[in-house]
């Protein structure tokens, strides 16, 4: 079919090596699978009242992606129409058997007899319905073939012909002493036209018409936005579009998909070069300047330069970005095109962010942006300027209600895919203020809504990276409560959702990373948990340097843990990274507490409350008042630790981890006790049985996260108050469950009350 063709349009109509599409003032051409689709309406409009109403339903659901599909062979066409009408099909393979078969002026007759659909008080088929005009396109198309070309379509409709009968004799024959074989591989279910083209059939269809490529193309761009798994893979996509490249290489949405598809593995050359030759296309062929007048050409050119501008800071090219982006607000400026310098000014905001921390001319953009009636411009710097006073330690209640603000905007325009955005941010911005209750509820919103946008071929918008954020996120909550089976299904989900060379896998590689770090370390497993440093570390560098320092804590590794965590609070302080400040700071003062220089770690815990407090971070707050607490039982005030542990433990009780929940539970039964060394003989038994109360939580909370050493330190602290009540029985089955415990596991190497987690 390639050949034909070729023969037939292309290679007569190449001048200079350029090939010139919509030759003969027409958009398509006949073929071989397109005369089966001529000899189908036809049979269709014969067959009229015989066809039942559910079969003719049936077949103009099939009509328009067999109109608008690529060329398939005649296998798969005949099986599509079985399904619908099986008599049909035999009537149409008949048809085109005695057409194939026949003389050529068969198939003239053919062609002639098409034009009596339109005569007629009532003809069978309206001239400017989709079936008229593809009737109208094919007989225009083929009144304007020379003998030659009409002699060559008619081979190859033999060829066509021949091919099928041959393949289907052969599966006969290979298949006669089987029973139903063929009625169960001709199966076919008919919403399966509607889904995306497998590789196969794009390798077995010919060169694409103009309209078959606009909806092909059309097709894989909404795939890649909105489910990149069900658009063809990258080396697939990339053969396609060369092969229509190589049939029109002024075709300049072909470029642009190209470009895309090059994004997605990152190929900084092919894809700059795919977007340039989309520009250049753009300017060769004139379409802009038809749409704009004298604009169009610098409209291009400054567009261009801004896309280039993005590209390039998406590869983290920033100096190429920022003169790409000059170029284009000089261009735009002096075109006086204010929608093109807005998109300007929010890039140049992405640009300098990397610079310095300025919202200066985010807060511009977002008023100019209202001011021109750009609300998707708008809506995303308020959501970027939430994302950097959030950061900032602005209050959480004022974000929110910038959020909101923007929500208005997105359902008054229907901005669906900003919608998903907004709530995947909510889910973030409530776990960085420590509450994940509430992040948990943003997250369940977000998978059980509908997206409003209409996506081609069934598609539906779950496959974009809020969506990604979302699950993972999801994933790590239920993994901090234990639910490590839940967690694992929903990483198994994302792993086929997004695979590994997709554009948003990284975020799940690294959530799934920390969540099996979390694992061992609770476990005890520290060679296991050292072994996935470096996979963190690949995904991120600031993530991987601190949990080698847990690593190297935990193994008794003092001094090179301590040097670790110093270099990396240098470099969050510079970079402003007050979470990871903060766990930093945790991290030093237990060091300082294994060290017994307990009171150097106050200052250490003070400053690390401070910034958490200044930056509405509740949830390490609350962590950094627990540790503040274990510091005061060290120095020997436990009443005050006491006092103190009020203040953090609710929202550790509601929000926090399991292992967390279980620290929280142990450090006050630790209080307890030591309180009550003071009591009277009766008071002190109330607080050492209220004390064992608390240390039965803490066990249900360690046993829920499999933490064997933390278990090991709650039986041995039970196994001694009950020791001390005189209850021997509970003391020996907590004595032999601490030895089962103690014989697996090393030695811990400190003293149980220098530890707090």
């Amino acid at each position: 079919m390639a050949s034909v063709h070729e023969s037939l349009y292309f290679n007569p109509m190449m001048t200079n090596g350029v090939v010139h599409a919509n030759v003969f003032g027409i958009k398509d051409w006949v073929t071989p699978y397109k005369m089966a689709l001529l000899v189908l309406l036809s049979e269709l409009g014969r067959a009229g009242a015989q066809l039942g109403l559910l079969e003719r339903r049936r077949l103009n659901r099939l009509l328009l992606p067999l109109l608008q599909g690529p060329d398939m062979p005649l296998s798969r066409l005949r099986k599509a129409i079985e399904e619908c009408c099986s008599h049909l099909a035999s009537s149409v393979h008949i048809r085109l058997k005695l057409m194939a078969e026949g003389e050529l002026k068969d198939m003239e007759q053919f062609f002639d007899d098409l034009s009596d659909s339109f005569t007629g008080t009532e003809p069978e088929v309206h001239k400017t319905s989709v079936v008229g005009l593809f009737l109208r396109h094919m007989i225009l198309a083929y009144n304007k073939l020379s003998f030659s070309q009409v002699y060559k379509l008619y081979t190859a409709l033999q060829q066509y012909f021949q091919n099928d009968d041959e393949k289907k004799n052969g599966t006969d024959e290979s298949d006669m002493d089987l029973t139903n074989t063929e009625e169960i591989e001709g199966k076919m279910e008919k919403e399966e036209l509607d889904l995306p083209l497998r590789e196969e059939e794009i390798s077995c269809s010919g060169p694409l018409s103009q309209k078959q490529a606009e909806y092909f193309l059309s097709q894989q761009a909404s795939l890649l936005k909105n489910d990149e798994t069900k658009a063809l893979a990258p080396a697939s996509l990339q053969k396609e579009l060369n092969n229509l490249l190589k049939f029109n290489p002024d075709f300049a949405e072909a470029h642009y998909l190209s470009y895309l598809n090059s994004l997605r593995v990152q190929d900084v050359f092919s894809s700059t070069h795919s977007l340039l030759h989309y520009f250049d296309r753009l300017i060769l062929t004139g379409a802009e300047s038809k749409s704009n007048g004298d604009e169009g050409y610098g409209r291009s050119l400054r567009y261009a330069a801004l896309n280039l501008a993005a590209l390039h800071c998406r590869f983290g090219h920033y100096q190429q970005a920022e003169l790409a982006l000059q170029e284009a607000i000089r261009i735009a400026q002096e075109s006086n095109d204010h929608v093109c310098l807005q998109h300007c000014l929010s890039w140049l905001y992405i640009l300098e962010q990397k610079i310095f921390d300025s919202c200066v001319l985010l807060e511009h953009s977002v008023n100019k942006s209202l001011h021109f009636g750009l609300p998707y411009l708008a809506s995303l710097g308020i959501q970027s300027l939430v994302q950097q006073r959030a950061f900032a330690g602005k209050a959480a209640n004022k974000l929110m209600d910038a959020l909101k603000d923007s929500d208005l905007l997105h359902w008054k325009h229907s901005l669906s895919e900003l919608i998903d955005i907004s709530i995947a941010q909510k889910t973030a911005l409530w776990r960085l203020y420590g509450r994940s209750t509430m992040a948990l509820q943003q997250a369940q919103t977000l998978l059980s809504m509908n997206s409003l946008e209409a996506v081609n071929v069934g598609v539906q918008q779950n496959n974009t990276e809020s969506f990604a954020v979302v699950l993972c996120h999801l994933a790590e909550l239920h993994a901090e409560q234990g639910y490590f089976a839940a967690a694992s299904e929903i990483l198994k989900h994302l792993k086929e959702r997004f695979p590994p060379n997709s554009q948003h896998a990284q975020l799940w590689m690294l959530f799934d990373q920390k969540i099996q770090f979390e694992r061992a370390m609770n476990d005890g497993r520290y060679h296991i948990a050292d072994s996935l440093v470096a996979g963190i570390t690949a995904l991120n560098s600031i993530e991987g340097v601190y949990r080698k320092a847990i690593v190297l804590k935990a193994q008794n590794q003092m001094s090179e843990a301590h040097k670790l965590l110093q270099k990396l609070l240098i470099h969050c302080q510079k970079i402003k990274n007050t979470e990871m400040v903060i766990s930093v700071l945790l991290s030093i003062a237990e060091l300082y507490w294994r060290a017994s220089c307990h009171t150097i770690a106050l200052p250490v815990l003070l400053q690390a409350l401070a910034l958490s407090r200044e930056y509405s971070l509740q949830y390490l707050a609350s962590e950094t008042v627990l540790n503040l607490a274990f510091s005061q039982l060290i120095l020997g005030i436990p009443e005050q630790a006491l006092n103190i542990l009020h203040m953090a433990i609710e929202p550790v009780l509601a929000h926090g981890a399991v292992l967390d929940k279980g620290c929280a539970m142990f450090l006050v039964a630790k209080c307890q006790v030591a309180s009550a060394a003071s009591y009277t003989p009766q008071k002190k038994t109330e607080a050492l049985e209220s004390a064992i109360l608390n240390l039965n939580e803490a066990k249900t909370y360690f046993a829920k996260v499999d933490c064997k050493e933390q278990l090991r330190d709650v039986l041995y602290f039970q196994a001694r108050l009950f020791h001390t009540l005189g209850k021997t029985q509970e003391r020996n089955k907590c004595a032999m469950l601490f030895r089962q415990l103690h014989q697996e596991l090393p030695a811990h190497g400190v003293p149980l009350i220098n530890a707090f987690k």
